[in-house]
């Protein structure tokens, strides 16, 4: 079973996306803010991350997760209804952008080609 790691404050998107995942098959962890996601320590086949988060910026938990070395090749998808995606992947080495409000289907698509 795939797991995906989901790191979103917006309950009702949080809520969404963990049911949404999980209807597809996967194990998903979900988490408000990055305190609580890094005490976790989680360990996906995928993160997908917000932006901006009550406790800082997603980008640079993104360039935390691609700097050290056991979540290096584990893909991460950035998530914004604010930043555009020329921005957001020049502020991080995302594996990709999906800008809010998402369409489900495509969410969905693109999280499993990275996945597979």
């Amino acid at each position: 079973m795939k797991q995906i790691t989901i790191l979103e404050d917006d309950s009702d998107i949080r809520e969404i996306c963990t049911f949404l995942f999980i209807q597809e098959g996967y194990l998903v962890n979900a988490f408000r803010d990055i305190t609580s996601f890094i005490n976790a320590g989680t360990k996906p086949d995928i993160f997908l991350l917000d932006i901006m988060l009550p406790d800082g910026d997603g980008r640079a938990v993104c360039n935390d997760l691609k700097s050290d070395a056991r979540y290096l090749k584990i893909p991460v998808v950035m998530m914004s209804a604010h930043q555009d995606r020329n921005s957001v992947m020049k502020g991080c080495s995302a594996d990709d952008f999906v800008e809010k409000p998402f369409d489900i289907d495509n969410l969905l698509k693109r999280i499993a080609n990275l996945v597979a």
